[in-house]
C-alpha cells in the first residue's frame, strides 16, 4: 500500500516539475496531473530503454520521467 502512495506522490511531483517547464494552460487538476506524473515515468522508462539508456527491467531516472511526462503532456493538450 506504501509503494502505490509513494509512486503517487512521485508522480505528482513529477507532473507538477513537467508542467512548469511546458507553457501554456494546461487542462486538467491534481488527480490528472499525479496520472500523468506515473504514466510518464513508465514512458520515460520505456524511452529510456530503447535509447539504450537503461537495461529491461530498470527504472527511469527522475529526468527521463519528467522527459516522458513532457511528452505525454504534449499529446494529451493536443487530443484534450
Amino acid at each position: 500500500m506504501l509503494h502505490m502512495i509513494g509512486h503517487a506522490i512521485l508522480g505528482l511531483i513529477i507532473g507538477v516539475v513537467a508542467k512548469l517547464l511546458v507553457p501554456g494552460i494546461d487542462p486538467g487538476g491534481i488527480i490528472v496531473t499525479a496520472i500523468l506524473g506515473v504514466v510518464g515515468g513508465w514512458l520515460g522508462g520505456f524511452i529510456g530503454q530503447l535509447v539504450g539508456l537503461y537495461k529491461k527491467g530498470h527504472p527511469a531516472g527522475f529526468i527521463m520521467s519528467v522527459v516522458g511526462t513532457i511528452v505525454l503532456l504534449l499529446i494529451y493538450r493536443a487530443v484534450a
